[in-house]
């Protein structure tokens, strides 16, 4: 598929960026080739690929969830750089 200067030029303003001429016409090349490669994959046939498949036999490698005692508090907050009511103490993350 070939793009034009034109589409190349929409597409950098649309992404906000300036291009110089040759910029303009570099990536006018490479964009059409990107899109000439995407269409030789939509030619292949995958009807009988299922959507999830991997090429490899994957298998799930977490652990069984087993319910525990968690640390005491006090060695939580031991190397704490600030605590207050025994939880940590940090700064804040979003501005009010």
């Amino acid at each position: 598929m070939r793009l034009s200067k034109k589409e190349v030029e929409h597409v950098a303003n649309l992404a906000r960026l300036t291009l110089t001429e040759e910029e303009v016409d570099l990536f006018t090349v490479q964009l059409s080739s990107i899109l000439d490669f995407a269409q030789k994959l939509n030619e292949l046939y995958t009807d009988h690929v299922k959507p999830t498949s991997h090429a490899l036999n994957i298998t799930n490698v977490f652990r069984d969830d087993v319910v525990r005692e968690s640390i005491p508090r006090e060695i939580a907050l031991k190397n704490a750089t600030e605590q207050k009511d025994g939880q940590f103490k940090v700064p804040p993350v979003l501005e009010g």
